[in-house]
């Protein structure tokens, strides 16, 4: 079994931070890419960033600037500083680990649950 566990969602201002992380645990072999994505309401759900085993980073053009992806890769977490924050970053982001369980499976995505943003203007 593996769990992703989001946190640090809330209510900000606009021009405010957030900081958001992620851990996974489990039976947990290797994980390769983690990132966050984000679903506004009647909207896909997109990329915002990722970041390789070897902290390799991409962004969405939409955040670049502003956000910043991070991991520690002892601790299976990604974390999501968010910093001049727009009421069009308001969405429930969700967090994804690309990770095997065992050194014989490939790697597959698993998903955390969601947490909420909210920026008021």
């Amino acid at each position: 079994q593996v769990q992703l566990v989001e946190s640090g969602g809330g209510l900000v201002q606009a021009g405010g931070s957030l900081r958001l992380s992620c851990a996974a645990s489990g039976t947990i072999f290797s994980i390769n890419v983690m990132g966050w994505y984000r679903q506004a309401p009647g909207k896909q759900r997109e990329l915002v960033a990722t970041i390789t085993r070897g902290a390799s980073t991409n962004y969405a053009d939409s955040v670049k600037g502003r956000f910043t992806i991070s991991r520690d890769n002892a601790k299976n977490t990604v974390y999501l500083q968010m910093n001049s924050l727009k009421p069009e970053d308001t969405a429930v982001y969700y967090c994804k680990a690309d990770l095997r369980t065992t050194r014989w499976e490939g790697y597959n995505d698993y998903w955390g649950q969601g947490t909420q943003v909210t920026v008021s203007s």
